[in-house]
């Protein structure tokens, strides 16, 4: 039987890498591993970064997490429910930020798990940090992630988790301004859209309470409005528009304002005549419409800030949970009310 020989390529390491650069290996690893404590030249660290792109050198993740006792992993659970292009650009900055630092960002799906179930797959990946979108993890989860030697774990939520840091997001800010607004432009029977996606429950209830409570008092009534994302959807609601009679809308964010906006319009209801609209998010659409769509800006956290609480985190993992308010909110005035 004819044999035939297979040349595998040898595997770049670093000690190639601290040739090829001139330079210790111990010079190769302060360098890529990003090492604050040892004063390199940029001259160098030019070098050895090229010489490890010539060589094709990528640095072991298992072996780096050895010698520095932990994972440099931070896991972010995929939202279970769909995020727009604000909540996307934070994601963005934040995995810059979080990179800049040294951390690898690796997004985890884990559609139809829940609560501890959720958090004993996120621990089986041993991150360092895990940042939790939403609500669903308790105080057993933070515990289990705790044991499992996760430093660092931060929600992002309407409410804090015991031993968790949190960037609390107060939803209800968003609703007040939304109210507060339309009370303003003289509206009086007021329609708060509630998403019938599943997940968004948890920010359209915040959003709904925070309008009622920026007209608690008034003369003003307000009503939900249950209201699926689909053409279908809309145009049934619009159907039934005049035997509402509303003069009002709050529709959940930019997104769904634009979706009713074209429904409304196709029923001859004329915005802001007949009703005036307004949206959240602030999204480059809403400024192309006609009537061009007043919504409501949010100020998510800053990405760099969120790395740092992260970063903090992890050097002292035994510190006390730190807790934020965030998500400014204020109203862009627009035609469409």
């Amino acid at each position: 039987m004819r044999s035939v020989m297979v040349q595998i390529p040898n595997t770049p390491t670093s000690a190639d890498v601290a040739r090829l650069a001139g330079v210790s290996r111990a010079t190769v690893s302060y360098v890529l591993n990003n090492t604050s404590a040892v004063r390199i030249s940029d001259a160098t660290r030019r070098r050895v970064h090229e010489a490890a792109r010539e060589l094709g050198y990528v640095p072991h993740a298992a072996a780096r997490s050895l010698r520095a006792g932990h994972s440099r992993t931070v896991l972010m659970p995929a939202p279970a429910i769909p995020v727009g292009p604000l909540y996307s650009g934070f994601l963005n900055e934040l995995q810059w930020a979080l990179g800049r630092l040294d951390y690898t960002v690796v997004q985890y799906g884990s559609v139809g798990l829940q609560g501890d179930e959720a958090a004993r797959a996120w621990a089986e990946l041993r991150p360092v940090a895990v940042l939790v979108p939403g609500t669903g993890l308790g105080p057993q989860g933070v515990a289990l992630l705790k044991r499992s030697g996760v430093r660092a774990v931060v929600t992002l939520g309407p409410a804090r988790v015991d031993g968790a840091h949190a960037l609390l997001m107060d939803h209800d800010a968003v609703g007040r301004c939304a109210g507060a607004h339309l009370y303003e432009r003289g509206r009086r029977r007021i329609g708060v859209v509630l998403p019938e996606e599943p997940g968004l429950d948890v920010y359209a209830r915040p959003r709904l309470a925070g309008v009622r409570e920026a007209l608690g008092g008034t003369d003003a009534a307000v009503s939900g409005l249950p209201l699926g994302y689909t053409e279908e959807s809309a145009a049934e609601l619009a159907a039934r528009w005049p035997r509402l009679g509303l003069d009002g809308v709050f529709a959940y964010n930019d997104e769904y304002a634009m979706l009713l906006m074209r429904a409304l319009q196709d029923e001859g209801v004329r915005i802001p005549e007949d009703v005036a609209v307004i949206g959240a998010d602030d999204l480059m659409l809403g400024r192309l419409l006609r009537p061009r769509l007043s919504t409501v800006r949010i100020d998510l956290p800053s990405g760099r800030d969120l790395a740092g609480l992260v970063d903090r985190a992890v050097r002292d993992p035994g510190g006390e949970p730190e807790v934020h308010t965030v998500l400014g909110a204020s109203v862009i005035r627009r035609e469409s009310s």
